[in-house]
């Protein structure tokens, strides 16, 4: 089957609800119910050997196509490059950690100096807080980040499209 990494990650998608659906139907259908007379006589009311053997087997094959699938990405990712040498995991790595640090700096961005009275008995003053920190330097440093995410980002995109054959 020819196809992408894009392609491959919805098919893990779907697999991956198929998957968690047969196994609830596989729990459902995990026991038969019956009526036992007094007189020892059996009555079985809901049989679901067949139902259950169904789910069974499709789960199974479902959880090898999504071996397959994710092994094929995993290899994928790491044998595609980007212009810059690294790998499509290298660069998923190093875009969760940056993703994580533009969250950091996101949030001192926010942060502004303050001043608050504070009145005592016999005492009133002013408690004032300011950064301690270059707030032009951490918006470059966003700013930077939010580019090199961006540019990488988008060459995943179009190695994610790049196609190959696989067997799933």
């Amino acid at each position: 089957m020819v196809t992408n990494l894009a392609n491959l990650m919805s098919i893990v998608s779907e697999e991956e609800k198929k998957f968690s659906n047969y196994g609830y139907s596989l729990r459902n259908y995990a026991y038969n119910t019956s009526i036992q007379e007094l007189d020892g006589k059996v009555n079985v009311t809901e049989d679901y050997k067949k139902d259950f053997e169904k789910y069974y087997e499709e789960l199974n094959k479902t959880q090898e196509k999504i071996i397959k699938a994710k092994t094929a990405i995993y290899e994928k990712n790491n044998q595609f490059k980007l212009t810059d040498g690294r790998t499509i995991q290298q660069a998923i790595v190093e875009n969760t950690i940056l993703r994580k640090l533009k969250g950091y700096y996101e949030s001192l961005l926010d942060r502004r100096n303050s001043k608050r009275r504070v009145t005592e008995v016999n005492n009133s003053y002013f408690e004032c807080k300011t950064l301690n920190y270059d707030v032009d330097k951490i918006q470059e440093q966003y700013d930077e980040i939010e580019k090199k995410i961006q540019r990488t980002d988008f060459e995943i995109s179009k190695l994610n499209s790049k196609e190959f054959e696989v067997d799933i």
